[in-house]
């Protein structure tokens, strides 16, 4: 294991791998990044459409598409299903190690679903059931209709990552879906002990539009609070965290075998360039959380980042302080996460339409060879 997550790790952070395709699972790279250290996968729209636009390792399976003469939603279906599949067998090992706490691949419902509550609940359904793994996890968006369809799927047994969190408020809500959907799961005479969640609060984003925002308005007081807003946001989402987890409610159904949903933290590559590159890893250390990282800042965290420790409790009033400040500003904390949410939802929704496109073309080109043999 690398040292430095190996560090993270000792802090109580599993460190993921935000990325996924086949030239990683069936070209051992995945393994490697396991090997040293890495103990989860995420997925999510823009990665598939990457993956598929590269190589040719799905073009047997394409193949074997066209003569059954699937559409194109089938097929995307059946291809991203195949990868998390994959991914997960080559963590299974981490997945016993760990008791089910890591190892986990997480795959998402389509986006376009996210604002429809049944549909949601059926395609985690119907996702869960066709990769056929213990160690996966279903994401999704915690939007408003997305709350009810978690806790479902928790009830029956599914685990669940929460993806596109952005405010405390609905971090809050979806912490309460997740333990009444516990809750519900054992009424059902589920094994709760063997559900599992993740609830992803995006940290990068929030910094982006916020300084967006401060450079309009271009004061010293402005410029000093550049870069703070993601992580204060984070730190007091890991705040929230620990209020909720130290209830009676909680209590109760961790006596009777439940792990706790863990924070995780999303979005963690920066985005701007003269941000340090682990800016979102090494200021995120907290016990039982998980960062998932895009390959960049995987790299940059094994080969340069400097883990000292925890870096979340104790900043909690400064954190609070950056919210209030940049509310005196005329930022509205209120107006920030909505608009990141629907923007969120729109450019995973723009993902999947790129994943469509690309599978419709590579469906064609692979019937064109077929019958021109």
């Amino acid at each position: 294991m690398s040292n430095n997550l190996e560090t993270l790790h000792q802090h109580g952070v599993s460190v993921w791998l935000d990325d996924l395709s086949r030239e990683l699972t069936d070209g051992g790279e995945l393994q490697r990044l396991v090997d040293a250290g890495v103990l989860g996968v995420t997925s999510n729209p823009t990665i598939f459409a990457t993956a598929l636009s590269k190589g040719d390792r799905y073009t047997d399976q394409v193949k074997e598409l066209v003569g059954k003469g699937v559409d194109t939603e089938e097929a995307v279906f059946h291809i991203t299903t195949e990868d998390v599949r994959r991914a997960c067998d080559v963590l299974k090992p981490v997945f016993d190690r760990t008791d089910g706490i890591d190892g986990r691949v997480s795959l998402e419902v389509d986006p376009r679903q996210a604002r429809d509550t049944a549909a949601t609940e059926a395609s985690a359904r119907r996702l869960w059931e066709a990769v056929g793994r213990e160690n996966l996890h279903i994401k999704i968006p915690a939007t408003v209709e997305g709350l009810p369809a978690i806790t479902t799927a928790l009830s029956e047994g599914i685990s669940v990552n929460v993806t596109l969190i952005f405010s405390l408020d609905r971090y809050r809500a979806v912490m309460q879906a997740f333990l009444t959907g516990l809750e519900q799961a054992k009424q059902n005479g589920h094994d709760i002990s063997k559900i599992h969640s993740v609830a992803s609060f995006f940290v990068s984003r929030v910094d982006t539009e916020v300084d967006r925002r401060l450079g309009e308005i271009g004061t010293d007081e402005a410029n000093a609070l550049r870069s703070k807003a993601g992580l204060a946001n984070a730190r007091l989402a890991y705040q929230a965290y620990e209020e909720v987890f130290s209830t009676p409610r909680w209590q109760v159904l961790k006596e009777a075998g439940a792990h706790a949903q863990r924070p995780l933290w999303a979005s963690t590559g920066v985005k701007d360039p003269n941000l340090p590159d682990t800016l979102y890893v090494t200021g995120l250390v907290a016990e039982n959380t998980v960062n998932t990282m895009p390959g960049k800042t995987l790299d940059a965290t094994i080969d340069h980042g400097e883990v000292t420790g925890d870096t979340i409790r104790g900043s909690y009033g400064e954190s609070q302080s950056v919210l209030d400040d940049l509310e005196r500003l005329g930022i509205s904390y209120t107006e920030v996460v909505e608009l990141l949410e629907t923007e969120g939802l729109d450019k995973f929704e723009k993902s999947w339409t790129e994943l469509l496109q690309t599978v419709t073309d590579e469906l064609e080109r692979v019937k064109t060879q077929v019958e021109a043999q």
